[in-house]
């Protein structure tokens, strides 16, 4: 038997869910037409709500779900958080610390002007916080946050707000380690002319569990370099969604990410052109080793049928290193306009590639050190990318670390 639900769509027109079994999870009636049930068409028409009740319960059936081992989540997915357990540190560069961190309540009027949650855990999260932290970043002067963050040992819900002013600039590196069940959301807010480069660096121990959503939106001229790294944690799930609102908005979306036995990293990125002559990179890579490792990229981009003379590509590339892993890659392009400069995508897994190790190996270089030298190379495609010198350098350390093992250690 069919059972629907009547919500709100994002555009404000009513629709009906269906939740009942026999059929395929996120099917929309619209209540507009008489057409019936039908797929959503776009990415953009996606169900959002900051309620969590306004969501059905999650099955692992439906599309954003579907890759992830949801039993492990349930306590972020459908449980009671603690809306206050953040312990953070901060060491500020080109500012007073106490004009850039503060924390406001829930009636702020920027909560919410990014995005809000299209899925079960990420509406769970704004249901539950108590207070958002602000990262506010205004002058001329470019600032550096290296903001370290743990939090308690219970099911926690966070939210944070970057807000940078037009003609501002800033680094703001987001540092997770100890361990962690967490769900949260982060706005980040680029005002016109503006630059921010913002990282989220995930070094939790390994039996963390955390879901995070980050919206954000890049204003007139404006520049976002979006960088995800995830290395440490069971379960991690960052899904970025970023928005060129503002005419000749640039953003660059870079991830790196390397799994050992029995963990789950996973992005689902979406970036959304949804201003003329704006210009998007998304570029993600991963590596893999030991039994169980398994990673999900899933890339969407949608330029808009205002976003005349776009020039965008997405890719992602996974490295496999051993036996028993896998690697999920869905890169998907929506174009809505026919006026554009270029856009593409191109997704690739695959292993060592033999006339590189051969190349090294006739040279004198012994083949373990050779395979960790491809490795280095294929990650450092990303790490060089970041811009900030001092944590590229540990990240090398890391990869370093990662490549020592054996991968069977998580």
């Amino acid at each position: 038997m069919k059972e629907t639900e009547t919500l709100a769509t994002p555009d404000g027109r009513t629709a009906e869910v269906v939740t009942g079994t026999g059929t395929r999870p996120g099917i929309i009636a619209d209540a507009t037409t008489s057409h019936g049930t039908q797929p959503i068409q776009t990415r953009n028409e996606r169900f959002s709500s900051t309620d969590v009740t306004a969501f059905p319960k999650v099955t692992g059936r439906e599309a954003v779900w579907k890759l992830t081992p949801i039993a492990d989540l349930k306590s972020l997915i459908d449980g009671r958080l603690t809306g206050d357990g953040l312990e953070w540190s901060a060491a500020i560069d080109g500012a007073e610390p106490g004009s850039v961190v503060s924390f406001v309540g829930r009636d702020d009027p920027r909560i919410g002007l990014a995005g809000i949650p299209e899925d079960r855990a990420a509406a769970n999260a704004w249901s539950s916080f108590e207070r958002a932290m602000v990262l506010r970043i205004d002058g001329d002067t470019p600032v550096h946050v290296q903001l370290d963050r743990n939090v308690s040992a219970e099911p926690t819900a966070l939210h944070t707000i970057v807000d940078v002013a037009p003609n501002a600039s800033a680094v703001i590196v987001l540092r997770n380690t100890g361990y962690a069940d967490l769900a949260e959301n982060i706005e980040i807010l680029v005002g016109d002319n503006a630059q921010l480069t913002f990282v989220s660096v995930q070094e939790w121990d390994d039996d963390s569990h955390h879901v995070a959503s980050h919206f954000a939106t890049v204003g007139r001229d404006a520049r976002l370099k979006h960088v995800v790294v995830s290395l440490g944690g069971g379960i991690v799930r960052v899904n970025p969604s970023v928005t060129l609102a503002g005419p000749g908005a640039d953003g660059d979306l870079l991830g790196l990410y390397f799994a050992d036995a029995g963990q789950h990293l996973e992005q689902q990125v979406f970036l959304f052109h949804k201003g003329d002559h704006t210009r998007g990179r998304v570029n993600y890579r991963g590596a893999l080793q030991g039994d169980g490792a398994h990673t999900v990229w899933i890339g969407d981009v949608l330029i808009g049928p205002d976003a005349t003379g776009t020039d965008s590509y997405e890719q992602n590339r996974n490295l496999v290193l051993t036996e028993g892993t896998r690697a999920d890659s869905v890169p998907n392009l929506e174009i809505e306009t026919g006026d554009i400069a270029g856009a593409g995508h191109a997704s690739a897994t695959g292993r060592f590639d033999d006339e590189q190790l051969f190349y090294l190996q006739a040279r004198g270089i012994p083949e373990s050190q050779a395979r960790r030298l491809v490795v280095r190379g294929f990650l450092a495609a990303i790490v060089q990318q970041i811009g900030v010198p001092e944590l590229e350098a540990r990240l090398h350390e890391a990869i370093e670390a990662e490549l020592a093992g054996d991968g069977s250690t998580r």
